[in-house]
């Protein structure tokens, strides 16, 4: 675990301001969505805010914010400080005065320059290793294969369990509001996302919002394909974004 001294300390803590802030998340490589929000927090390291959509922890997004210059580490002159961030938090919440579902963003700064294979592949997940000479979170792509601390050893592997588990599928509009919504089974399920039947023809990169009474459970996911079987019937390949499928208990059949 990383240790900092009390003057680093000192700098990490975050200030708490009122800015405008401006986040663009690439969901693929020809999809990007942003929001205007305002931060709540702010240090040299990183930035808190909140968006009415979620960001997978691990994700990296653009943020364009007037910084104060005391807290940059370069853009001194320009109005607006533009810089990468990687999603450490994201935590649904409901806001005090709208009553609406908001996601509660923590980032850390990485720099000015995303890692080339970011392009690649904008749905990288990364994870921090150090922080670099200029005081920037070094990242990495994290790991993807079997986590063997919180995954059950039949699914290490993010395997796919072949079983109809009753789900309700919601299509969720640019404001996370439902627009339709429709009672399906899942194909295949998975901790990180599914195969399920539908009749809705979204396009990928469009958000649901996945909910099972069986498992009490209700997590915002991504389209990632549209495939129609050899049955003739529709199936979207999801995403889960904002948390895993809780598998515990599930076998296979």
């Amino acid at each position: 675990m990383l240790q900092a001294t009390q003057e680093e300390n000192r700098v990490i803590q975050r200030i708490s301001m009122q800015l405008p802030v401006k986040v663009e998340v690439r969901v693929d490589a020809k999809m990007t969505w942003e929001e205007i929000a305002r931060i709540r927090d702010v240090s040299r390291y990183g930035a808190g805010f909140a968006l009415t959509r979620p960001v997978k922890r691990g994700r990296l997004v653009f943020i364009t914010i007037p910084m104060p210059r005391s807290l940059r580490t370069y853009d001194f002159a320009e109005p607006q400080y533009k810089i990468w961030g990687i999603v450490r938090r994201c935590i649904k919440f409901t806001d005090a005065e709208t009553r609406s579902e908001k996601y509660s963003i923590g980032v850390g700064f990485v720099g000015k320059e995303p890692p080339k294979s970011y392009w690649v592949d904008p749905a990288t997940i990364y994870e921090i290793v150090d922080r670099d000479e200029e005081d920037f979170w070094k990242i990495s792509e994290a790991y993807t294969g079997p986590d063997t601390e919180v995954v059950p050893a039949e699914s290490r592997r993010h395997s796919r369990f072949r079983i109809p588990t009753n789900v309700t599928v919601d299509i969720l509009d640019g404001d996370g509001e439902p627009v339709a919504s429709e009672d399906t089974v899942t194909e295949n399920l998975s901790l990180s996302g599914a195969s399920i039947y539908t009749s809705f023809s979204p396009s990928v990169g469009d958000f649901l919002r996945i909910s099972s009474t069986q498992y009490n459970v209700t997590i915002i996911s991504i389209v990632r394909g549209v495939r129609v079987g050899e049955d003739n019937i529709q199936r979207l390949h999801i995403e889960f974004i904002d948390r895993f499928f809780p598998l515990e208990g599930i076998e296979h059949m």
